[in-house]
């Protein structure tokens, strides 16, 4: 089976391609640059590489979220046109989940997170159990302090997995102490090809009601439906 695995869920860009249960090609890149204008020179650059034409595809797997909202909406509709036009299946993995699988054999829990701002951050724990990834903590966007507390209350080492470990580490290291354990920087970027390993055991999704996973409202949608509410209650 050929497979393709989308991820622009946030400013990591991956692209990856599995043919016949191998992985051949992966491009990752950590930059701030558009999406939108990158996502089809790359995809068409690493099919290229691994000799691989549309028309072999089997299967497209994709990061649907949460993260930033362009970017979920930029590679999900990216993958379902593809998946439309060439009238194969696809899947939509958590961007969460997908970063988690960088911790994969950690022996106690795995939390992945995004920043949100405002001290917010898109988050979720995992534990790598019986050679799966299974869900420990649900997926939230929540204030960062609330979830350091929750996870302290575990007790256990946890593995903390973010492309921006940076702007938390700090009080991290403040709230867990010598539970918190941060890798190298090498391990906080999620890989495309991870994707394809969370699909493994998911049933397809229906293309066209395939939808992005926010986790919240964008910032407009929520003040144009406060707006709303107040104009009703007048």
């Amino acid at each position: 089976m050929n497979i393709l695995a989308i991820d622009t869920s946030n400013q990591v860009l991956g692209v990856a391609i599995q043919q016949q249960g191998h992985i051949t090609g992966e491009i990752v890149t950590n930059v701030s640059k558009n999406h939108s204008v990158r996502l089809m020179p790359a995809i068409e650059k690493l099919m290229k590489e691994v000799s691989l034409k549309p028309e072999a595809l089997d299967q497209i797997i994709v990061a649907k979220g949460p993260g930033s909202y362009t970017g979920v909406r930029i590679g999900l509709s990216t993958a379902k046109s593809m998946a439309w036009a060439l009238n194969i299946p696809i899947i939509g993995i958590s961007s969460l989940e997908v970063l988690a699988y960088q911790g994969r054999f950690f022996n106690g829990l795995i939390c992945p997170f995004f920043d949100a701002r405002r001290g917010l951050v898109y988050s979720s724990c995992f534990k790598w159990e019986d050679n799966n990834m299974v869900m420990i903590e649900p997926e939230a966007n929540m204030l960062m302090d609330e979830f350091l507390d929750k996870l302290k209350s575990y007790q256990h080492p946890v593995l903390f997995l973010s492309p921006d470990i940076s702007v938390h580490q700090e009080r991290i290291q403040e709230k867990l102490g010598n539970l918190a354990v941060i890798p190298d920087a090498t391990f906080q970027l999620p890989r495309a090809s991870h994707l394809i390993m969370a699909a493994k055991e998911r049933s397809v999704d229906e293309t066209h009601t395939l939808t992005p996973n926010y986790l919240r409202l964008a910032e407009a949608e929520a003040k144009w439906l406060e707006h709303q509410k107040r104009v009703n209650n007048e």
